[in-house]
């Protein structure tokens, strides 16, 4: 089944399209209902971890360097269902994989990102767990140029850490991430000229992928200039502080 056919399944009035890849503001779980099974080559995700980071986060009211990302309540449960995440596709890449231990199937396959410091009072990295049956992977990228991103979603994951994780794909894939949040893997997919599908319950996360996407679009490849620091504090000067995310019906 190709793209335009999934798309059509779906059935859905994108909130945003390229040439490359389609972002749909709605429930994961409703998206997904209505896709076939191994429908697309990969989901890369990074769902709700269930450990209230943007509740701890915002206690911290911006202090000791911490952003405030405001009280939003999306991140107090894990996801029930992976089942459907693995029914419709073919391989998986799901961050936060270690607190999803008990849902997951056992693999070698996992990725960890090395974020190059250590005893800071912030991780010293962070994991994915994936379908795929080769050797465990470790990919050093600093915090400090994770950073250069513009960081606008509390568990944004570097551009360059997704790249590396599409490029574990065929160059034919469809990428899928019913998580998209602040888009980094659409933009990903843009710059790697790959389709893909994503889905975003909130709508201000879904406006701030949308100007993201259409960033990385127009300039056909995403790199670290002034527009790109303007188009970056635009989205968090907007939205950040804004009001609620909106609630994932996947818990």
């Amino acid at each position: 089944m190709d793209y335009n056919e999934i798309k059509d399944k779906i059935g859905i009035k994108p909130y945003f399209e390229t040439e490359l890849g389609v972002l749909y503001n709605a429930d994961c779980l409703d998206v997904m209902a209505k896709m076939p099974d191994k429908c697309v080559d990969l989901v890369l995700t990074d769902p709700p971890y269930g450990i209230n980071m943007d509740i701890n986060l915002a206690k911290k009211n911006g202090k000791y360097g911490y952003k405030h990302y405001g009280y939003t309540n999306w991140d107090n449960k894990t996801p029930k269902n992976f089942n459907e995440i693995l029914r419709i596709s073919k391989n998986q890449i799901i961050w936060g994989g270690n607190y999803f231990t008990d849902k997951l199937p056992a693999s070698m396959g996992w990725i960890i990102w090395d974020k190059g410091q250590r005893d800071f009072s912030l991780a010293d990295g962070e994991m994915a767990w994936t379908s795929y049956k080769r050797a465990m992977r470790i990919f050093s990228i600093s915090r400090a140029k994770a950073m250069t991103d513009g960081k606008v979603h509390p568990t944004q994951k570097s551009l360059d850490i997704i790249v590396k994780c599409i490029n574990w794909s065929k160059t034919e894939d469809l990428i899928f991430d019913p998580f998209l949040g602040s888009g980094t893997t659409a933009v990903a997919c843009e710059q790697l000229g790959r389709k893909w599908i994503g889905v975003e319950i909130s709508e201000k996360y879904c406006e701030i992928a949308k100007k993201r996407i259409k960033y990385e679009s127009s300039q056909g490849k995403f790199e670290f200039t002034k527009d790109r620091e303007a188009t970056n504090k635009e989205v968090q000067d907007e939205t950040l502080l804004s009001g609620s995310m909106g609630k994932p019906r996947c818990y």
